[in-house]
Formats: C-alpha cells, structure tokens, sequence
C-alpha cells in the first residue's frame, strides 16, 4: 500500500456517506492546495467571528487600513478567484463580468457597510467561491485564464493564491491567534518577522 492510500479510502467512504447529491471536486483538482484554502477560510471566520461589531471598527495589524479593510479585500478575492473559475467552467479565455452595471469593487466604500453587511460579504463570496471550484469540470483545472488586468492565471493555482491570502489575512486581522495555528506552508512563503509581530500583538 501507498501513503496516500488511507486519504484516498476515506475519500471515498466520505462519498458513500454523502449520497448521489453532494459535489465534489474534480480528481485531478489540487487537493492539498484546496483543503489548505478551506481550512483557511474556516480559521479566518472563526478570528472574525470572535470580533464584536465595534472591535471590526478598529486599526488591523497593517499599518493604514482598518479591520473592515482585510474582510473587504479577502472577500473581494473571493469574488475574483471565483470569477476565474467560472469563466475555466463555462470555456471562455478571460475573466467575464455577467452584469458590469452591478459590477463595483471599491474596498474603501465597502468597507463602510454596516458589520452583518460586511460578514455576510465575506461569508457570501468563500461559497460563491467553494462552489465554482467544486463545479470546476477535470478540463477546467488544466486552463489558464486572462484576467481583466492582462495577467494569465493558471487555475489550478488559484487555491494555493487563495491559501495565501486568507490565512495572512487572518493574522492581520488582528484577533487572537496563535503562530503555531498557521500551516508551515504559508510561514515558508510568508516573513516570518511580520509573523511573529502580529503574532505578539494578537495574542
């Protein structure tokens, strides 16, 4: 037997369980990469949801943007990834806006919404995402997409852009969080300097 064979077993008992109507991602879909995104997702709910509406008002750990700034952004690359990922489902080559009338992404207006605005913002575009990504045909993740700013996205890169984001944004956010929560992964490719301060001053 191989080491993956255990992950693969229980893979396959999780959709037995799971009946004829649940999604799936693709089998060729990078699924480390995705797991490290969602688990992502899940830690930075959890740092926002242990903020008060009056605690999001205050400063993040970067310097110049408030709390609401990092939940505006992480959910506005939600959006974007997701926008990729559709457009990989549907065939197309670049990143479409289906309504551009209703299509505004202004981080400073945004995040002036009211809290349970912004939290549903940000909870509203991880599915959105999560389900293009589930959706995403074995074809899909073999394709590279342009995105409207000229930038060639491949997008079975997109969860690992995604992994990034999120769990920094979770550090900047500027809640109670610990070094050792974050994955080993994400320190690699992060500074570790940055880290450890935000680490200090979240704890």
């Amino acid at each position: 037997m191989t080491e993956a064979d255990p992950d693969l077993l229980a893979r396959a008992q999780l959709r037995e369980r799971q009946g004829a109507g649940a999604r799936y991602d693709a089998p060729n879909a990078p699924a480390d990469d995705l797991l490290l995104a969602r688990r992502g997702t899940a830690y930075f709910a959890r740092q926002l949801n242990g903020l008060t509406d009056s605690e999001l008002d205050a400063q993040s750990a970067v310097a110049g943007q408030s709390r609401r700034h990092i939940v505006a952004e992480v959910a506005f690359q939600a959006r974007w990834l997701a926008r990729l990922a559709a457009a990989a489902r549907l065939g197309f080559e670049v990143e479409t806006i289906v309504e551009p009338e209703l299509f505004i992404e202004d981080v400073k207006l945004t995040a002036t919404l009211p809290p349970h605005a912004l939290r549903y913002l940000f909870q509203h575009s991880a599915v959105h995402l999560d389900v293009e990504w589930r959706d995403l045909p074995r074809e899909g993740w073999s394709r590279t997409i342009i995105s409207l700013d000229g930038r060639a996205v491949p997008i079975n890169a997109t969860p690992l852009m995604r992994a990034q984001e999120i769990w920094m944004a979770a550090t900047t956010l500027g809640g109670h969080w610990r070094l050792s929560d974050i994955p080993a992964v994400i320190i690699k490719h992060s500074d570790i300097a940055d880290l450890r301060g935000s680490a200090a001053s979240g704890a």
